[in-house]
C-alpha cells in the first residue's frame, strides 16, 4: 500500500502548545506541548482514523491540495506522511494461526533446508502487500 498524505493545521495556543486538525478527516483532533509531541500525536491520531475507516469499509478521503487549505491566524499548514502498513505492523503484530496445504514434494524439500515456513509465508506476503 502506498503512502498517504494528509494536510494538517497545526492550530498554536496562547500557552505555546498545538492542537491539530485534518480538514479532510474533521473527526480526527490531535494536541501536544511542542511541535515534535503535536506532530507525532497528529500522525497516531490519524492511524487511528484511518484505521477506523477501513474497519467500517469506508473509502478514505482523498488529501486535499495543500495549496487549497487556508489555515487561518496562529496557525500553519504541515503535510503529514502516512505510512498505513507500517503503522499496522507497529500497532497489530498479534499472530493468527492459518492451516494451508502444500505439495508434499515441496514440504519435503524445505523442511530438508530447514526452512521457517511461518516466516518464508511472511515474508512472501509482505512482499505481495508491498508491490499493490
Amino acid at each position: 500500500m502506498k503512502k498517504l498524505f494528509y494536510p494538517a493545521v497545526f492550530h498554536i495556543a496562547k500557552e505555546g502548545n498545538y492542537t491539530v486538525s485534518f480538514p479532510d478527516i474533521p473527526e480526527c483532533i490531535a494536541q501536544g506541548n511542542d511541535l515534535t509531541q503535536a506532530y507525532e500525536m497528529a500522525a497516531d491520531a490519524l492511524g487511528l482514523a484511518v484505521s477506523a475507516y477501513e474497519k467500517e469499509q469506508r473509502p478514505l478521503p482523498v488529501g486535499s491540495d495543500p495549496r487549497a487549505v487556508a489555515p487561518g491566524q496562529d496557525a500553519f499548514l504541515v503535510v503529514i506522511e502516512f505510512d498505513l502498513l507500517a503503522y499496522k505492523r507497529r500497532t497489530n503484530s498479534r499472530a493468527v494461526k492459518k492451516t494451508l496445504s502444500i505439495p508434499q514434494w515441496m514440504n519435503e524439500a524445505a523442511t530438508a533446508m530447514g526452512l521457517n515456513f511461518s516466516q518464508v509465508l511472511q515474508e512472501a506476503l509482505l512482499a505481495r502487500i508491498q508491490a499493490r
